[in-house]
């Protein structure tokens, strides 16, 4: 695997980890109900995630230019957002979205995509704003409330968080996107164990897309069980993706291992001095 594979397979992977919970949030709210984060067209159907590196640069592209056409399409401009975010472009994908967010003011669908694409840029607080301007309390939004929650554990607000997470379980049973993403919660705190739980009913709903089954393979992977992981990655991915992110996994656990023994060592240089 060279180097250049490792790096987007890395990329990628951490996008999953740390963007992907908002991704509910963005889908199937409002009158839109034809589009879903992550498709390239109505007629393909196909997920970004489940695309190689080269088929999703092709697809951005394809998109970017159907964009120049018509900025001010609601569905492709959110498709070419999505795909931005996923080949790695974080600050054209929110110029996109504020760009849209202009031209759809009230839009429940645009808010909540750009605070997507606020929180992909670390604009959490505003991120925070826009997806809660876009519920409306009197009818709360599932999708919403979960990307609300997603945004509220990366600025370390947990309680919060998971309390959201219950509430959208609550007015959505069993989803799995909700369920994957309370298990992200604890990825993000450190709690393995407690994050597969999670992912894993996530993944055993009948309705779990392929976002739900890559979380948990990354979870099983960064618990160093890489052949479970690869297995479960396999059935979303082709071969080479599959062990492309498991072997990202590796090299970034083996960093990690790498650090602590090297702070270890400080430690101890210090306590004998």
């Amino acid at each position: 695997m060279s180097i250049k594979a490792l790096n987007i397979a890395g990329k990628r992977l951490i996008t999953m980890a740390f963007v992907a919970a908002l991704a509910a949030g963005v889908a199937g709210c409002g009158s839109t109900s034809n589009f879903t984060t992550g498709s390239i067209s109505r007629s393909s159907g196909r997920p970004l995630e489940t695309m190689s590196a080269t088929e999703l640069h092709a697809a951005t592209t394809k998109l970017g230019e159907s964009y120049a056409k018509n900025p001010s399409d609601k569905r492709i401009a959110m498709n070419f957002a999505a795909a931005l975010q996923m080949d790695g472009d974080a600050d054209q994908s929110l110029a996109v979205m504020r760009k849209l967010a202009i031209v759809y003011p009230k839009d429940r669908d645009v808010l909540a995509a750009y605070g997507k694409a606020l929180a992909a840029n670390g604009q959490l607080e505003p991120a925070l704003d826009a997806v809660r301007r876009a519920q409306t309390p009197e009818y709360p939004d599932w999708r919403l409330v979960s990307a609300e929650a997603a945004i509220l554990d990366q600025l370390g607000q947990r309680d919060e968080a998971r309390q959201d997470y219950r509430k959208a379980l609550e007015l959505k049973p069993n989803e799995p996107s909700v369920l994957s993403n309370l298990g992200m919660s604890y990825v993000l705190e450190g709690d393995l164990r407690t994050a597969e739980t999670y992912m894993r009913s996530a993944a055993q709903q009948p309705n779990a897309d392929s976002r739900v089954r890559q979380n948990l393979a990354l979870v099983v992977g960064l618990q160093g069980r890489f052949d479970e992981a690869e297995k479960i990655a396999s059935q979303e991915l082709s071969p080479d993706q599959a062990q492309a992110n498991v072997a990202y996994l590796r090299k970034m656990l083996a960093q990690q291992n790498a650090w602590s023994q090297l702070k270890d060592q400080d430690k101890a240089k210090a306590a004998t001095n």
